[in-house]
């Protein structure tokens, strides 16, 4: 069943919203060769607990960390560990807040270093998908517009997008309906209602859309070995627009 928030709990999400905004800046400001994912995974928790909330992914199901640290073929969900990041590689920061009663999303991929014209447009492209999908969404769009726009702006590019990964709602649960593919067919889907919050995280890969999830039972990468990308951001559809609260 998809929770259509009220304007006052809009408003509870805007401040776990905005710490996942600034944590997300302050980790990308951290990212830089020699650091390790585990080191950017302390920073984040503790810039999280800093401003009076709690790190949402640590703990959920048994995740062991505050923050998805996903490098280079890593899709999502990469645990931090002593893997030092090098020049070249790309590091995708997938974070969640907990403030106030309701959670806030929200993911970035950021350059080590110097980094190969590829995996540049494929960073480029992955925000790109994310700003496509938002155009014209509005209440009332069907639900599967927001794949489509998705999946047609990283094929067009040469990319692929991810199938067994995929958006969602977001409130007092960090994972509610709907889910959100990022690939579809226009037209079709449930018609989204004003005050629906969805998080809208495009996950691209430069080959194949192929993955595997690896023996921690968390890390899904990319069965040819491709680089991927993550953006993420909570968003409200609202009457005229969308709303976006973790920018």
């Amino acid at each position: 069943m998809i929770v259509v928030k009220t304007e006052q709990e809009i408003d509870a999400m805007r401040e776990p919203c905005a710490i996942v905004r600034d944590t997300l800046a302050f980790v990308g400001s951290k990212v830089r060769p020699g650091i390790t994912t585990a080191e950017l995974d302390a920073y984040a928790e503790e810039y999280i607990r800093s401003r009076g909330a709690l790190p949402s992914c640590l703990g959920y199901c048994g995740y062991p960390a505050s923050v998805c640290a996903s490098v280079n073929e890593e899709i999502v969900h990469g645990i931090p560990g002593e893997r030092i990041l090098r020049a070249g590689d790309i590091v995708s920061i997938d974070l969640c807040a907990y403030k106030n009663g309701f959670h806030g999303d929200g993911a970035r991929t950021f350059a080590v270093g110097e980094i190969d014209e590829n995996k540049r447009k494929l960073i480029r492209v992955t925000e790109e998908c994310f700003f496509r999908a938002i155009e014209g969404l509005r209440a009332g769009t069907p639900l599967y517009d927001i794949g489509a726009k998705v999946q047609a702006h990283a094929e067009a590019n040469g990319f692929s997008v991810v199938r067994e990964y995929v958006g969602h709602g977001i409130g007092r649960e960090m994972h509610e309906d709907p889910s959100v593919p990022n690939f579809g067919k226009r037209g079709t889907g449930v018609r989204l209602k004003a005050n629906t919050v969805l998080c809208i995280e495009p996950m691209v890969v430069a080959g194949k859309r192929d993955l595997r999830v690896l023996d921690d039972g968390w890390t899904a990468v990319t069965k040819d070995g491709s680089p991927a990308a993550h953006y993420e951001n909570t968003v409200v559809i609202r009457e005229d627009g969308v709303e976006i609260l973790t920018l």
